[in-house]
């Protein structure tokens, strides 16, 4: 790849295949390389060369599809174009792996974190041919994410393998066919026919693995014990010596207290209770006291529905009876399928789960069934821990979640008072502290507030990290991307399920404003509570798929009246009333007004819905729906989000900074895309500072992208209008110093288009401003000087100019603001200091943060050594323009004018010192080795270093010339009377002589000039004034970086055909 692409080395190739890529209706047999950043074609048939290179980062659909013109092809789309591949050997294969490196890319593009390979890889038992280490590695990958979701298990977890085998069923009396999986702290079971019989056995909780007897009935047994006294037969299995010894190793690194004595958050922060004896209960009450979360709370051993029902008196009503039902019912499953997290889970449990999970049982089974029990189990006094830490922090998410937390159910009277809202604060600031890039979201606050009302806090908790690191994956970031995935997935189900009315309501456009609220609060936001909260208990069972079937059922109950609508109000009108009165009619708890439903009634009140109905009705029309298809569905959702989200923030940045520079959209689109495409990189190719590091998704979209030095010189090099050959890495420095206000050695786009535009569309006066500023500081470092000595007098004796230039102007417009009032202060007596009106500091303050329109005056005065750095620029800008010589004797003239009005503005600042300095010069000129050429004029100097570089001088050289000494002098090198001396555009300049006058060299630091003296002389020369004044175009040098890009190139040359061998 790095021959046939042009890729750097730490582009990594995953696997590459033959196939047929089509140009037109001709196809091009080739190779398809996959890596990890790239898709890339290369062919080479019949003397026509073809190459193509596509980012993943830039695919916005991936299919998979069978048409007449293509056959079994699999489409790729970007923003710009369709690519077609066919002939594969293996398809489904080879979009499965496109899918998956998709799906990286467009991680890097919502997280911004780059690829890494798993290390702990094991190697492989037998070495397969042309299948790389991350071909290995992403198909593990698969096949662990397959394996966390259908078990609900944590990140962490990596599946070490699985085998056919069946499970002994006490319940049914009958051997289930399935497969078992093994990983580093679980043992699963999943049978072959679904919803069969589905086992977790975490391995904290085995006791004894052992061997049973072989028989024709029974062949190769295992038997698993659990520490609850449940025992497991697992039979017919191919290797059952590898597997229990495999079982053997992994228990033997589980010990029996997973944590230890340790704390399970000591990579966070020491645990508080940890140095302290638990055997001292004084003690441990001591800490309590002083610690926000301890196990005294109510709360921390009960859920808050349970705290206020301990006191009601014992219902008997019909109700309450329906209630002890279900209790029993689930007591009687417990004692035949097991209880805790090694129970059977069979087609009967979920037969319960839809009937309603009782009040009492509510709390356990959430965690039982969303694997938040094992995660809790596995870091015990974790939360506390957290909590402790979390609570007293500042930021935008607890700022945000005081602001919420009395919005969350104010109509139950557990969040009436300081218990309920305390309990909602600590659990939801543990979490923002927990996971910092999801910190708190609206919607948030609800989810949470009705798992406290079933569970402890440290429950709710673990319930919270299970809904937003697993079964709702990226719902709640910033930009809520996995509601509005799954928005999408539901507008693709109602397309497939009810295509008359998807039709009408996309005209409507009520699907996208509906199922947001649906989906981010498992309808508890629109629906009444005790009705809501079966669904919630289908969802911790069923996952995401119960929610699209109750939403699909929803629109199916109301299709009539929704087809019947004229405008998006009445459609949502609809609707709302119609979930306000899903009633569950078996509920014990007192009725909860819904706030929207008071809202929202009308004078004659629809019927009554019973939630059971609508769930029992959602799983008889739409039960079919698999999660394997829907995750299918997520996935070509989540390119057309991500994508979709990028381009909204391309176009609110080209808003933003079309009042800020003269680029047209499309310029500033296509410098958006080159900007972010540099960033990118940064995330997997590397960089100075870590891609996360440089992107803040909290601030605007202006600032989010950021870029290195070494990324703004490629792309100063790439779009400048100002070419300075060799020197161009110089200025491109400088103008990175300069743009960089806050000196974190990034650049944001904002700043890269003030400093591109003004190249482009300021007017001669500006583009020189500009050019001026970057051979004074910040622009101009220390390190550019040419000798120490040079250094040394520029930072002691000219300390001022020394200073950064932003710094100059604060200080420029404090003098002007402060005087005045300076002198009406001293007026004053202390005492009216001290009483003065809080709006005068108001208007100073606001005075201060006003931006002051700069003016030339306000720019600093320039020294030699720095007038020395702008004539070395300017002789490299002109080095390749037409009017290369007239440039070049326009730019002499200037520069011997301005020598002249700086050796004059000397003389005039002097004033006094001016009889004393001329009768001490000529034996200051000697100390300072000058040479017998100091009494040659400026223009003469200016003649022989123009001479000396092989141009034309502006003028004759005189005949003083000849008795210079014979230090070399560098073509763009200037000279000035008595002070200045000769300097070298290189540090590995060789001087022949005048070595031991060079080091007695020191610049004249009373030679200054002002930016005004610049402009006006050169305002004198018309090449220089049309030079700057001449219109740049970016379109020409944007378009060379696209096809510098290699997005797609075709070519005739036969010369490269060796190239067709597929080594990376």
């Amino acid at each position: 790849m790095r021959r046939l692409f042009g890729m750097p080395d730490e582009e990594k190739l995953v696997n590459y295949y033959s196939c047929s890529y089509w140009k037109g209706r001709v196809p091009r047999q080739g190779w398809l390389y996959l890596s990890v950043n790239h898709l890339c074609f290369y062919s080479f048939l019949l003397g026509k060369e073809v190459t193509l290179v596509v980012p993943w980062t830039e695919v916005t659909q991936l299919e998979k599809n069978a048409t007449l013109l293509f056959p079994e092809s699999v489409r790729v789309s970007t923003r710009d174009t369709e690519h077609f591949f066919s002939m594969f050997l293996n398809i489904n294969d080879t979009f499965k792996l496109m899918e998956q490196l998709a799906n990286i890319a467009m991680r890097q593009l919502l997280d911004n974190e780059a690829f890494a390979a798993d290390r702990s890889l094991p190697k492989s038992c037998k070495t397969l041919k042309n299948v790389s280490v991350l071909k290995r590695d992403l198909d593990a990958r698969a096949k662990n994410e397959r394996y966390r979701a259908m078990f609900r298990l944590t990140q962490d977890e990596r599946l070490d393998g699985h085998t056919d085998c069946t499970l002994w069923t006490p319940f049914a009396k009958m051997h289930v066919v399935g497969q078992l999986f093994i990983s580093n702290n679980y043992i699963c079971f999943n049978s072959r026919e679904e919803d069969l019989c589905q086992l977790i056995i975490p391995l904290r909780e085995v006791s004894i693995v052992e061997k049973a007897d072989s028989s024709s009935v029974l062949p190769c047994p295992v038997s698993i014990s659990t520490k609850n006294k449940m025992t497991f037969l697992f039979a017919n299995l191919k290797d059952r010596d590898f597997l229990v010894q495999r079982i053997s190793d992994f228990l033997q690194r589980t010990p029996d207290s997973l944590w230890g004595d340790t704390s399970p958050l000591s990579l966070i922060g020491q645990s508080a209770s940890s140095s302290v004896p638990s055997s001292s209960s004084a003690g441990s009450e001591c800490i309590h006291k002083g610690r926000h979360y301890h196990p005294g709370l109510p709360t921390a051993s009960q859920g808050l529905l349970q705290l206020y029902h301990q006191d009601a008196p014992e219902d008997l009503g019909p109700k309450a009876m329906k209630e002890k039902m279900k209790e029993e019912a689930w007591n009687i499953h417990f004692s035949e399928f097991g209880r805790g997290v090694c129970m059977y889970r069979t087609s009967r449990t979920r037969e319960l789960v839809l009937n309603g999970i009782p009040e009492c049982l509510r709390g356990e089974l959430w965690l039982l069934f969303s694997g938040a029990q094992n995660e809790m189990a596995s870091h015990p006094g974790y939360y506390g821990d957290l909590v402790e830490q979390a609570m007293g922090l500042c930021s935008l998410a607890t700022e945000e979640i005081e602001r919420d937390l009395h919005r969350s159910m104010p109509e139950h009277r557990a969040f009436q008072n300081e218990m309920g809202i305390a309990a909602l604060r600590r659990v939801l600031t543990a979490y923002a502290h927990r996971n910092p890039g999801i910190g708190y979201c609206q919607a948030m606050n609800i989810v949470t507030s009705v798992l406290l009302l079933y569970c402890t806090e440290e429950e709710a908790f673990w319930l919270l990290v299970a809904l937003c690191e697993r079964m709702l994956p990226d719902y709640y970031n910033t930009r809520v991307v996995g509601a509005l995935v799954d928005q999408g997935v539901f507008e693709e189900l109602t397309r497939a399920f009810l295509p008359l009315l998807y039709e009408h309501m996309q005209e409507l456009g009520v699907i996208s404003t509906i199922s947001l609220s649906w989906f981010l609060t498992l309808f508890l936001s629109v629906m009444p509570f005790d009705s809501a909260v079966l669904l919630v208990d289908c969802f911790f069972y069923e996952g995401i798929k119960v929610t699209f079937q109750v939403a699909l059922a929803v629109l199916h109950d109301n299709m009539d009246a929704l087809l019947s609508c004229s405008d998006e109000g009445e459609a949502m009108t609809i609707l709302g009333r119609y979930l306000d009165n899903v009633v569950n009619k078996q509920t014990v708890a007192p009725p909860i007004p819904h706030l929207h439903a008071l809202l929202t009634s009308g004078d004659e009140p629809p019927p009554e819905i019973d939630v059971f109905d609508l769930i029992k009705s959602s799983y008889e029309k739409f039960g079919s729906l698999r999660s394997d298809v829907i995750e299918q569905m997520r996935f070509r959702q989540r390119l057309k989000v991500i994508q979709s989200l990028e381009d909204t923030a391309k176009r609110s940045v080209v808003r933003a900074m079309m009042t800020e520079s003269a680029f047209s959209i499309e310029e500033l689109e296509d410098l958006y895309c080159l900007f972010k495409s540099k960033h990118m990189t940064s995330c997997y190719w590397g960089s100075s500072s870590s891609a996360a590091e440089r992107h803040d998704p909290s601030l605007p979209y202006l600032e989010q992208y950021r870029i290195d030095p070494v990324q703004f010189t490629q792309l100063f090099s790439a779009l400048a209008p100002w070419t300075c050959g060799g020197h161009t890495s110089m200025l491109s420095a400088r103008l990175f110093r300069l743009l960089d206000q806050n000196q974190d050695g990034l650049v944001n786009f904002k700043e890269f288009i003030t400093g591109i535009s003004g190249m482009y569309h300021g007017d001669m006066t500006e583009k020189l401003k500009l050019l001026y500023k970057l051979h004074l500081p910040p622009a101009l470092c220390p390190e550019e000087a040419e000798s120490a000595l040079e250094a040394a007098h520029f930072f002691t004796e000219d300390e001022p100019r020394e200073s950064s230039f932003l710094s100059d102007l604060d200080t420029l417009q404090q003098q002007e603001v402060t005087p005045g009032e300076d002198e009406k202060e001293e007026g004053d007596s202390e005492e009216k200091r001290e009483v003065k009106d809080y709006r005068y500091y108001l208007r100073m303050w606001a005075k201060e943060k006003e931006p002051k329109k700069e003016s030339i005056k306000d720019l600093p005065r320039m020294n030699q050594e720095q007038f020395i750095e702008l004539c070395k620029t300017l002789y490299n800008m002109f080095s390749e323009e037409p009017m290369e010589q007239q440039l070049y004797h326009s730019i002499a003239t200037v520069a011997s004018l301005l020598l002249r009005i700086g050796e004059v503005g000397k003389k005039f600042n002097n004033g006094s010192k001016k009889a004393e300095t001329a009768a001490q010069a000529p034996p200051s000129s000697l100390q300072r080795g000058e040479g017998p050429g100091e009494g040659l004029s400026d223009e003469s100097q200016m003649c022989r270093a123009l001479a000396d570089a092989q141009l034309e001088p502006a003028a004759a050289q005189t005949p003083d010339d000849e008795i210079k000494d014979d230090t070399s002098v560098s073509s763009y090198s200037v000279v000035s009377s008595g002070s200045l001396q000769c300097e070298d555009i290189a540090d590995d300049t060789v001087l022949i002589g005048g070595s031991e006058q060079r080091r007695g060299s020191v610049l004249d630091v009373d030679w200054s000039i002002t930016f005004e003296q610049v402009l006006a002389s050169l305002l004198t020369e018309p090449p220089l004034v049309d030079y700057f004044e001449k219109k740049r175009d970016i379109q020409s040098k944007m378009a060379a970086c696209k096809a510098q890009r290699a997005v797609e190139r075709q070519t005739s040359s036969t010369s490269d055909h060796e190239l067709t061998q597929h080594s990376t």
